[in-house]
């Protein structure tokens, strides 16, 4: 690909780059054609060489800067990104919305994801609105693939759905507890927040209907298998099942429908989800399973958060999330 013209470089600010979702941006934004990085700040690793963080990172004498929301006044960007934990993404975004009113902000915390005022950033299903919008709540990783896999037959579910949720552990982030602990899950599957999880809430609240979800961890660093359970209002088979989902994602560059169940291996270190495994019961044909699976830290975080940058900027969605 040839180098971008000047006039259409745009920059990027990460506010937040020293954890998983942080470093898989920076290796994104380390091949992009036509975005750069403006900075990027860590409150516990400032001064850190950007590539501790990313070693494919192109320039050694970058580092991780210091930046509290009181100074973003001081940095200049197009898009500000903010990797920092739940419950910290507000302030952050009230002080660049302050200096910065023109910026584009994506949140990748649960802050704003159910607030009307941000847009929803899942672009196969709201990529109109991303387009035009300012502020924009990343989904949950969990959230992505359980949305995606129940999307094409929403208004067709009876009942509430069941999702059975498998990740790695670097979902549960670098800070030690038993969730990201391998010696803790060796050989292990650990299950927990089995009720009132917030992914369980956003999926519901997307969807507009309740969803049971189930997460577990497992001993793998990235990825998410979901397994999805529902019953439909009208009976239907597998072969119609996978038409279905077909022609509902015909066209997009990200999302793999196939007959096989997906597994977590074939979808790790891509920016993609993959569909299929359906199946109906043979004893009831209103009663079908579906499994979604992606890469936690790409397609649930990260290569997702670029999709909503490029759109955002009126870039072409899919720049920089190949090689």
């Amino acid at each position: 690909m040839s180098e971008p013209a000047a006039e259409m470089t745009r920059s990027v600010a990460l506010v937040g780059g020293r954890g998983y979702t942080g470093a898989e941006l920076l290796g994104l934004l380390a091949r992009h054609p036509v975005l750069k990085l403006a900075f990027a700040s860590s409150t516990s690793q400032a001064g850190l060489p950007v590539t501790e963080v990313c070693p494919q990172w192109p320039d050694a004498n970058d580092q991780l800067v210091a930046l509290s929301p009181g100074e973003v006044a001081t940095g200049e960007a197009d898009a500000w990104v903010l990797a920092v934990p739940n419950g910290a993404a507000a302030e952050w975004a009230q002080a660049i919305s302050a200096a910065h009113p023109t910026a584009v902000i994506i949140d990748l915390s649960a802050d704003h994801r159910f607030d009307d005022d941000w847009a929803y950033g899942l672009p196969e299903l709201n990529r109109a609105a991303i387009r035009q919008a300012k502020r924009i709540a990343n989904p949950g990783c969990y959230a992505t693939a359980g949305q995606l896999g129940l999307a094409p037959i929403a208004d067709r579910l009876a009942g509430t759905p069941s999702l059975f949720g498998v990740s790695g552990y670097s979902g549960a982030g670098r800070t030690p507890s038993p969730k990201n602990d391998p010696e803790r899950l060796a050989d292990n599957l650990l299950p927990y927040s089995l009720a009132g999880h917030v992914h369980e809430r956003e999926i519901g609240h997307r969807l507009g209907r309740p969803v049971r979800f189930m997460p577990h961890v497992a001993p793998f660093f990235r990825g998410i298998a979901m397994t999805i359970s529902a019953r439909l209002g009208s009976p239907t088979s597998a072969a119609e099942l996978e038409a279905i989902y077909r022609e509902a994602y015909a066209g997009e560059r990200r999302i793999r429908v196939s007959r096989e169940a997906p597994e977590v291996r074939d979808m790790r270190d891509t920016p993609d989800a993959a569909i299929g495994g359906f199946t109906v019961s043979p004893d009831d044909p209103h009663d079908i399973a579906v499994v979604s699976v992606l890469d936690n830290l790409s397609k649930g975080a990260a290569s997702q958060a670029l999709q909503n940058i490029n759109l955002a900027l009126g870039l072409d969605e899919q720049l920089g999330l190949e090689p």
